[in-house]
């Protein structure tokens, strides 16, 4: 890759310093994250092919928000707050399932049909009269693009997931992304102790892969790269080396990985990743589709959780093909977690004085620059006096908008 490609969208003078460490460390902050960039911005939930039948459903809890993803008895796929109109209790309490004709809460035994309207408030002679559409259980806009279903808790300034991504479409399309079914029937989760920014500074650059991670510079080495976030997404692409490769997985995933006709060009030997803003990547490998995702719990706590998807018709090839990736994967998710942890232990240090940035890491700044944009408090280098980081970031708002009049 020659010094042109490695810079770019890279400006030739720039700020190399990143979020001052209180933004990793605050309380305070992490409640105003929640609602600006997790409930005001779409969150991946599920794949189409998680509702395989009429009454199917996934839970989803993000945020202090809790969802019902469900496929109606029509066929249409709804989501829902899961929250009974009569005092509050979660309506559907498993991770997934299948109602056959309707949701029973399990307080009071209030009952909603499949697309959310009231069915039957139990005793209903004891209450007032209540219409089915006013009652039933409250709504949240969703948007499926390539089988993924995403959710919104809150409005928010950006258009639907569909729009925002329509860009990345001529690529992904070829993947058939939409047809494939899951591989494990559920996702997987992990938590971990520290702030969901570090997760997303680690995963924002690629710098650090050739020592961090020997089993993805096996695969694709020099070939890989990230272009910076542009309307909320991003893409990144490593096109698999011609070498053998020195590892096991990487060495048996180059031999196996079938030939793709659906494919064309770099990517029938590629792994290509898009990146939403704020949490969620998507990966499109030739024998695969997977997502992964974070949010946090608490400051220092933070959930990651993820799936992967294969197509319906695997071949033994394929099948081995992922399995191996899937080695790859698990060995860089434990190498990252590492990183993670030790990044954010050195916010507490004394000696820590921030950090500096390389050209190969612009992807860390720009990612920072739109959390300072959305949240301009951010962007102070030191921590507003306690019980005022949501003031001063109203304030500091107000001042930007004024401003910019």
């Amino acid at each position: 890759m020659s010094d042109i490609d490695e810079r770019r969208g890279v400006p030739e003078d720039w700020d190399r310093s990143g979020l001052a460490p209180w933004t990793y460390l605050n309380d305070e902050l992490a409640e105003l994250e929640k609602d600006t960039l997790f409930r005001r911005h779409w969150q991946l939930a599920c794949h189409v092919s998680n509702l395989p039948e009429r009454g199917s459903y996934i839970t989803f809890d993000i945020v202090g928000e809790r969802a019902i993803v469900m496929r109606g008895e029509d066929g249409e796929i709804r989501a829902f707050h899961n929250l009974c109109r009569h005092r509050g209790s979660r309506v559907l309490d498993k991770k997934r399932g299948v109602c056959k004709k309707v949701m029973i809460c399990p307080f009071h035994g209030w009952g909603y049909n499949l697309d959310g309207t009231l069915r039957s408030p139990t005793a209903p002679e004891s209450l007032p009269k209540l219409d089915k559409h006013e009652h039933g259980l409250k709504p949240i806009e969703l948007d499926i693009w390539m089988g993924f279903v995403f959710l919104r808790f809150l409005p928010g300034d950006q258009p639907k997931i569909s729009e925002l991504l329509s860009r990345h479409e001529k690529e992904v399309a070829p993947y058939g992304a939409q047809d494939m079914v899951p591989v494990y029937g559920g996702y997987w989760r992990q938590e971990m102790k520290v702030n969901w920014k570090a997760v997303r500074d680690v995963d924002n650059e690629g710098y650090h892969v050739p020592m961090a991670h020997p089993g993805l510079h096996d695969l694709y080495g020099k070939n890989y790269y990230d272009e910076p976030i542009i309307n909320g997404t991003n893409r990144s692409f490593g096109e698999l080396t011609e070498s053998p490769g020195h590892l096991w997985s990487v060495r048996h995933y180059k031999k196996i990985l079938p030939d793709f006709p659906n494919l064309s060009g770099p990517n029938k030997r590629a792994w290509l990743y898009i990146g939403i803003f704020p949490n969620t990547v998507i990966s499109f490998y030739p024998e695969s589709a997977a997502f992964y995702q974070e949010y946090p719990l608490a400051s220092g706590r933070t959930l990651q959780r993820g799936a992967t998807y294969r197509y319906a018709e695997e071949s033994r090839e394929m099948r081995l093909s992922r399995y191996l990736a899937e080695r790859i994967d698990k060995l860089t998710t434990e190498e990252d977690t590492q990183l993670i942890e030790w990044t954010c232990e050195a916010m507490e240090s004394s000696a820590f004085d921030g950090i500096i940035l390389s050209d190969r890491e612009y992807g860390v700044r720009a990612y920072h620059d739109k959390l300072r944009d959305l949240l301009p408090v951010m962007s102070l280098p030191e921590a507003p006096a306690a019980g005022t980081v949501a003031d001063t970031n109203a304030k500091m708002a107000e001042e930007r908008a004024v401003a910019a009049e």
